[in-house]
């Protein structure tokens, strides 16, 4: 997916893909989503998502209705590691950001 946010170009299909996160549901539920976090060569992050109808990343589509969409969403470095932290390996993160110290 490409996307120009605030004047930036985002594209998955050039940034480093981090690691990703999945509610392991069918794609087919209305409740299945996925994330995957990436890094552009320029050092920012930004976090792809998609999902089904109801998720966040629903959209309208007609009166009363809803369809799975899919979004980009720039992060700060911070806001990155935090979602990291949440979702990823202890591997991934490392690979990612460095040692933590204990």
């Amino acid at each position: 997916m490409k996307k120009i946010i605030n004047g930036k170009k985002y594209d998955t299909s050039t940034a480093e893909l981090i690691g990703s996160y999945s509610n392991n549901l069918s794609y087919s539920d209305f409740s299945y989503y996925c994330e995957e976090l990436y890094k552009k060569r320029t050092g920012e992050f930004f976090l792809y998502g998609k999902g089904g109808a109801m998720t966040k990343y629903a959209r309208s589509c007609g009166q009363h209705s809803w369809c799975g969409g899919e979004e980009i969403i720039p992060f700060s470095e911070k806001e990155a590691k935090r979602w990291a932290e949440e979702y990823l390996s202890y591997d991934c993160y490392v690979k990612a950001f460095g040692e933590v110290e204990e």
